[in-house]
């Protein structure tokens, strides 16, 4: 089925309120969930909506139902495209992320990974049969998933099996009958306070005896013996200035102690070498759909400079449209790359030493190199956008009166008088403006988003790294070399 946001919001509030906050248990609607829920909220909606339900829906290779693409398995290089081009228009209706991307994302690299898994005689359950079962509970109730990732990672420069305390990377702790049981903390994983199930997945390469570090599974999100530690990235509240769409988003610390997974929901438990390739296949689905993502937050990063430069009165100086130039070309670089990966898409996956092979039961695998290509080109501009927009905007945003200053008949009519930069331009127009500047560069969510930004879906150092280690250096120095008359 296709449900709805009203069905989305009316399940959440059954769930068990596992969820910690500023000392103190909440629950799914809690008012400080909200913000995020609105912008999930518009997955649902776009479904339903006869303009975006053909980017925004997709027929399961499993039943042959229509579902929501953002739980569909790409089985070709349109489905790519589709994603890609989903991710983009979403994100564009509220300028930022849209937060659903991390289960489409997981769900295809476990797809592949659970089939090659599945494959070895001595697999400790049919993974590839767990995960069918799974996703298609996951595609018929239409569910929200988020993907935990990023371990805890303790002494950073330790490997997981090196650690003082074996627990900062999640590891099977035992093996039952019935299932297995896990132990460590998943940090920094978006929007999991507001997903139906948690998709686990490796964090990094491991070695042969790290092979209790080589578990996926999933989990439901208010799981009794989980955990959630919340943080909040809400924009500032208006109660006079009204927004016109209402975002906010959530991150958990993710505890498993001593957390019970039945052996249907494993997908991968000791199989070390398909550890390391889940780990980079999930960062490679991700990474492309930065393609559609990041594009689309810079389509808002330009309106926010334009909308500066024009009430500035400077929207015709040089300068200005240099730095709008510079926002537009790394936007649609980025949106290239990633259009470029789709295109060249297929049932393969890059293996050090190999090159690319099939992998998979014959879902489609975006071109990695491409893929990498579009995250860390708009990965590394994200603060030099911020750049952009201090200097166009100058330091107003900074100092900028608070709602209840616009408010007060003392001075209002005077703060009026002396904020207006442009006349032509209704001073409540400015001042809404400036309220939602001021929310993407100087707010606590304004900060916080320029991390995720930075970091999500692997640092750019880790994409310089997958670039490197996969482009044919070698085949160009031959080449240089042969058209210098130089010896091979």
């Amino acid at each position: 089925m296709l449900r709805t946001r009203e069905q989305y919001m009316a399940d959440l509030a059954k769930k068990n309120p596992n969820l910690y906050f500023n000392g103190k248990k909440i629950d799914r609607l809690d008012p400080m969930q909200l913000p995020a829920i609105n912008v999930m909220g518009l997955t649902f909606d776009a479904a339903h909506d006869p303009k975006l339900k053909d980017l925004c829906t997709a027929t399961s290779h499993l039943t042959g139902e229509t579902i929501n693409r953002f739980n569909h398995i790409h089985q070709s290089a349109e489905d790519l495209h589709k994603k890609q081009d989903m991710t983009r228009a979403l994100c564009n209706e509220v300028g930022q992320c849209i937060q659903r991307c991390m289960g489409i994302d997981a769900a295809n690299a476990l797809h592949a990974v659970s089939y090659e898994a599945g494959k070895s005689p001595d697999r400790k359950t049919d993974y590839h049969a767990n995960w069918l079962k799974w996703l298609e509970y996951f595609q018929k109730n239409d569910l929200v998933a988020s993907c935990a990732q990023t371990d805890q990672k303790g002494e950073r420069l330790k490997r997981p099996g090196e650690q003082t305390d074996p627990d900062m990377y999640v590891r099977v702790v035992e093996e039952r009958a019935d299932g297995i049981v896990v132990r460590g903390c998943k940090v920094h994983i978006s929007e999991a306070s507001i997903s139906d199930e948690i998709l686990v997945v490796p964090n990094r390469a491991l070695m042969p005896d790290e092979k209790e570090y080589a578990v996926a599974f999933a989990i439901p999100s208010d799981h009794p013996e989980v955990k959630q530690v919340v943080s909040f990235h809400n924009n500032n509240k208006r109660e006079i200035y009204q927004k016109g769409y209402e975002v906010g988003y959530t991150d958990s610390y993710i505890i498993f102690d001593d957390t019970f997974v039945p052996w249907d929901r494993v997908f991968l438990c000791g199989e070390t070498q398909h550890g390391g390739v889940c780990a980079l296949l999930f960062a490679l689905f991700h990474r492309h759909s930065y393609s559609g993502c990041k594009p689309a937050c810079l389509d808002y990063v330009i309106g926010l400079a334009a909308n500066a430069a024009e009430i500035n009165g400077i929207e015709k100086s040089p300068h200005v449209r240099e730095m709008l130039s510079q926002l537009i070309m790394t936007g649609e670089l980025g949106y290239a790359a990633g259009y470029t990966a789709s295109d060249l898409g297929k049932p393969e996956m890059y293996m050090p030493g190999k090159g690319f092979v099939p992998y998979g039961p014959g879902s489609y695998i975006p071109n990695s190199i491409y893929a990498n290509v579009g995250r860390c080109l708009t990965g590394e501009a994200v603060f030099h956008e911020q750049e952009i927009l201090c200097n166009i905007a100058g330091g107003l945003p900074a100092t900028f009166p608070t709602e209840r200053d616009f408010a007060n008949p003392e001075i209002k009519d005077l703060l009026e008088k002396y904020l207006n930069r442009n006349p032509k331009i209704p001073i409540d127009d400015q001042v809404k403006f400036w309220f939602q500047f001021i929310d993407f560069t100087t707010s606590h969510s304004g900060g916080s988003m320029n991390y995720g930004n930075y970091h999500g879906g692997g640092s750019p150092i880790m994409e310089q790294i997958a670039i490197t280690s996969q482009y044919d250096i070698k085949k160009r120095k031959e080449q240089v070399k042969k058209i210098a008359g130089m010896s091979l």
